[in-house]
């Protein structure tokens, strides 16, 4: 589970925007989204470093909470 809809749609921005940030295909962002793929720790800081440049204040543990164990 993620929050990258969430923050994303915050900034009021598209998957295509967001995913063009980082230099990837906005169906990648809609598969995290959909939770059909799920990113590794470095594209997980991808995510959040984008959504930071683009003026979301947020941190790792928002976008990607941790599992409760």
């Amino acid at each position: 589970m993620n929050n990258i809809a969430e923050q994303r749609k915050k900034l009021g921005i598209s998957q295509a925007v967001l995913a063009a940030s980082i230099g990837w295909g906005q169906s990648r962002i809609a598969n995290y989204e959909l939770n059909t793929r799920t990113p590794g720790l470095s594209e997980c800081r991808q995510i959040v470093d984008a959504l930071q440049k683009l003026g979301a204040k947020c941190s790792l543990d928002d976008v990607f909470p941790p599992q409760a164990a």
